[in-house]
């Protein structure tokens, strides 16, 4: 016969316990997962591009269509805002163009790095392989995506000339620090969201009002000029997706550089990786059984 306390632990045996591993708490380990997945660039880097060649499979056009979509939106957005402020469409549509184009590498970092292992579930489970391998595949695969819309601010370049100087090379480091913040938005996101399954829809409305916060289908500088929402604009100075955008889009524009986005992202950006560290170290082996 059955007693209470064999089906009390029959049932305790069902469910997975997490169980700490010693030693698994470690910055040593933290740090070699980041390492053990940057050496695995050849996997993650052929992983990242076959997941934009089966989104365009049996595609006539294939992964041209990621260049075609946002061109449409761009041009479209473009004109009818430029019509509704007044703004001249030789100017703001490359304006517009060139903020969707950055936009969409952080709408994508944040949004898919939300779910970076809950999508990988399979991978972690029967995969021996660093975290870190599953976040690299996902920003390889944005870098991608930015290269692809990159044509559309090169053409937009030739047929609406702006005066693009040394500063120009700016725009290598602005991406490269955009790449940094999407991991550590990623780990830290993904790991969260692992945990507690709500936070990806959360994170998803979320991205939708940054959107309209964000000065990319409006001028900042236009609202700063207008006396009357002088004030009320520069509360846009507090979304930090703003300044991520701009230390980016003002040298492909030829624009003065705002040196103030770049001290904000800085900041930003040492925080960030700080906490991703923290929580890499901390949960990184509970992955595995939260997903």
């Amino acid at each position: 016969m059955t007693t209470g306390d064999d089906r009390a632990e029959g049932s305790t045996s069902a469910r997975p316990v997490v169980v700490d591993v010693p030693g698994s708490r470690s910055w040593r380990r933290a740090f070699g997962d980041l390492g053990q997945g940057w050496r695995q660039r050849p996997l993650w880097g052929y992983l990242g591009w076959q997941d934009i060649k089966q989104r365009y499979r049996r595609s006539v056009l294939g992964p041209l269509w990621i260049s075609i979509s946002m061109a449409v939106v761009a041009t479209a957005m473009g004109i009818l805002y430029g019509a509704l402020f007044g703004e001249d469409i030789a100017t703001f549509l490359p304006y517009v163009a060139t903020g969707l184009l950055i936009w969409y590498f952080v709408d994508g970092c944040i949004r898919e790095g939300s779910e970076v292992f809950i999508a990988n579930e399979g991978l972690i489970k029967f995969l021996p392989a660093p975290l870190s391998l599953h976040v690299y595949r996902l920003i390889w695969r944005q870098t991608l995506f930015f290269l692809h819309n990159l044509v559309i601010w090169a053409v937009l370049m030739i047929v609406f000339p702006h005066p693009l100087g040394w500063s120009l090379l700016l725009a290598i480091p602005a991406f490269a620090v955009l790449v940094l913040n999407g991991a550590w938005i990623s780990v830290l996101a993904g790991i969260v969201a692992t945990r507690f399954r709500d936070i990806p829809p959360i994170i998803a409305s979320l991205t939708q009002l940054l959107f309209f916060m964000t000065p990319i289908v409006w001028k900042y500088d236009t609202l700063l000029a207008n006396p009357a929402v002088a004030e009320r604009a520069r509360l846009a100075e507090l979304n930090p997706v703003m300044h991520f955008v701009e230390i980016l889009r003002q040298p492909l524009l030829g624009q003065p550089i705002a040196w103030r986005h770049w001290y904000i992202v800085g900041a930003i950006t040492v925080t960030g990786c700080i906490a991703a560290l923290v929580f890499l170290r901390n949960y990184r082996s509970r992955v595995a059984y939260w997903v």
